[in-house]
């Protein structure tokens, strides 16, 4: 009797210890690289649609589609062998952790302010094509594509169009040679020029102690919880702020995140939000007809449902977006690999409007 009663006790205990591990397995089903998983409703015919639509190549070289809402994830797909863990080359969606970086520097003094002239950092006067319109060059032209820099990278005719830069052995210098525009001064109009942000890169890395890529990690990506990325370089071996920074899409999505939460991530303040808010101010308009800039961030009205969804957006070749909305708490995550191919852009303000708008905002 009491051989099976110690035995039915050891039964009892290794149930309850499977128990244990299954709710302990699932609470960590719950959680995604710090992500809680969103039970929100949303239209899934329409994400099976997107769904069909990559698989069979109406959108083509797409990886992930990442779906945010109420700070939970409620949506996340990856194709073409993409996966969970891939990193992924979002090209110049990097320029907009430049941006971050430098209102973390200037909260923490490293920066005195946004108005701070190229002057401040640089001996001008050393370079090739100096002049007085050069010298009031400020951060914030260099934050808003609006330096005046004879440069424009949607131009590739323009002497300072970014693929001009890319060969040659220190970019920094190859930038502060360009001469200016003759038709606009620092401060006037928009023009989207890369190498002004490869500027941004450098003084940071200069003003910030122990250099951009230490204090970036310490100061976004450790308490984003991101350990999984890598930049690249110039040829300084500067971390390059034109762009090609590697996250997976879930990283990606928690930058976005940060900027909808107004700088906070977990209870935390990462970002001044006076810093978000100017980041989400429409600064100047684009080239592209109906679209702002802020400060590395674009901004755009689709019309889906037949409603306007207005966006701040980081973009880059191939495709490549965060998208942070400003009336609804969703945060949208593309990754996608069609670099200089027409249709990169194209397809995915296509697949906002027809499909991932109106899966997760309610008509």
């Amino acid at each position: 009797m009491m051989e099976g009663v110690l035995i039915m006790n050891n039964f009892s205990f290794l149930a309850l210890a499977f128990l244990f591990l299954s709710s302990a397995a699932g609470a960590q089903e719950e959680r995604i690289n710090g992500w809680e998983i969103s039970k929100e409703s949303y239209n899934r015919e329409k994400i099976s649609q997107l769904k069909n639509n990559i698989l069979d190549g109406t959108y083509k070289e797409i990886n992930s589609v990442i779906v945010v809402k109420n700070n939970k994830l409620l949506i996340e797909e990856y194709f073409n062998g993409a996966g969970r863990n891939t990193t992924h080359d979002a090209r110049s969606v990097g320029k907009t952790f430049a941006s971050a970086v430098t209102g973390i520097a200037l909260q923490e003094g490293y920066l005195k302010n946004i108005d701070q002239t190229l002057s401040e950092f640089y001996d001008l006067k050393k370079y090739r094509n100096f002049n007085e319109g050069k010298a009031k060059v400020t951060l914030k032209n260099l934050l808003t594509m609006s330096s005046g820099f004879d440069g424009f990278d949607f131009d590739e005719k323009s002497i300072g169009n970014e693929e001009n830069m890319y060969p040659q052995p220190d970019w920094v210098a190859w930038t502060l040679n360009l001469p200016m525009a003759t038709d606009r001064e620092p401060g006037q109009k928009w023009y989207y020029f890369t190498a002004g942000v490869v500027l941004l890169g450098d003084i940071l890395n200069e003003t910030v102690p122990g250099g951009l890529e230490k204090y970036a990690d310490a100061k976004l990506f450790k308490p984003l919880g991101i350990e999984n990325y890598q930049w690249q370089y110039t040829p300084q071996h500067v971390p390059n702020t034109a762009g090609g920074i590697r996250l997976t899409p879930l990283d990606f999505a928690k930058f976005g995140q940060l900027y909808k939460n107004n700088g906070k991530w977990n209870g935390r303040q990462i970002l001044p939000e006076e810093w978000v808010a100017q980041s989400f101010t429409k600064h100047y308009a684009t080239t592209n007809e109906g679209e702002s800039y802020g400060y590395l961030w674009w901004n755009k009205t689709y019309q889906a449902n037949g409603k306007p969804c207005e966006v701040y957006y980081c973009s880059g070749n191939g495709g490549n977006k965060i998208f942070v909305f400003t009336e609804h708490p969703i945060v949208v995550v593309v990754t996608a690999s069609a670099y200089n191919r027409r249709y990169a852009h194209p397809q995915v303000d296509e697949m906002m409007q027809s499909y991932i708008i109106p899966a997760v905002i309610e008509d």
